[in-house]
């Protein structure tokens, strides 16, 4: 059984090495979570799977853990990207939350004609990110990329297809094609204008998804995009 404590961090890790703990990390063990010297901490950081340790020295602003024994080998998610408008605060910490928990590779938020939030810190939104795996049990963090213009990003996109949720479609039903990699992008609150779906309507990587026969708001069609593209191209397959 895996320890209750779970935390990524960013260092090679290998049977009987010492890890030292940044202020962050230090403040969460010992002063969040009350852990104490030989406490037991899952630890991972994307590269080398998960380990079994034990808190070896406990400090206010520092402290080290001693790794033991590998619990799971590394394993990567599909290749899928998350392309999506920011929303209001919560509702984008919703998104990351939930993406991490999907199982994607990749989020990109972007800035369209009908964003209402363009204030992106990835700074937060990556350590969220973070913290939703280290609870959710996943053995990847998704790089969180800095917001960018969607025109100009279709305009440079390379052979990824990409699903493009369109409330336009709502009641029918298309059925997108298998694939090894992809990417689901999803349109703000106000949705696409009519400029960036004719534009999305002429790329070739470009797929129309219908999501059900009614208009969802961006974090539910987040979640239930990401679910139809496991289920048909990922693994839940």
């Amino acid at each position: 059984m895996s320890p209750k404590l779970r935390l990524f961090l960013d260092h090679a890790l290998h049977e009987g090495q010492a890890v030292p703990l940044g202020e962050a990390e230090a403040n969460y063990l010992f002063a969040v979570m009350r852990a104490q010297k030989g406490t037991p901490v899952a630890l991972f950081n994307g590269r080398d799977g998960e380990w079994e340790a034990v808190v070896d020295e406990t400090g206010r602003r520092s402290g080290s853990l001693r790794v033991g024994t590998r619990l799971r080998v590394q394993a990567q998610p599909p290749d899928l990207w998350l392309l999506f408008a920011p929303l209001k605060k919560t509702r984008t910490d919703f998104v990351i939350e939930k993406a991490v928990e999907m199982g994607v590779a990749r989020i990109l938020p972007v800035l369209t004609g009908h964003t209402n939030s363009e204030r992106v810190n990835v700074a937060r939104l990556q350590a969220h990110a973070r913290e939703a795996a280290e609870q959710c049990g996943a053995l990847h963090v998704p790089e969180v990329a800095a917001p960018v213009p969607l025109m100009p990003l279709l305009d440079g996109w390379d052979d990824r297809p990409l699903w493009f949720c369109d409330e336009h479609l709502a009641g029918t039903r298309i059925h997108p094609p298998q694939a090894a990699r992809g990417a689901v992008l999803i349109g703000p609150e106000g949705g696409f204008t009519d400029a960036e779906r004719a534009r999305l309507r002429t790329m070739p990587q470009a797929v129309p998804v219908a999501l059900g026969p009614r208009i969802l708001r961006a974090e539910t069609a987040a979640v239930a995009a990401l679910t139809l593209w496991q289920i048909t191209c990922g693994d839940w397959r």
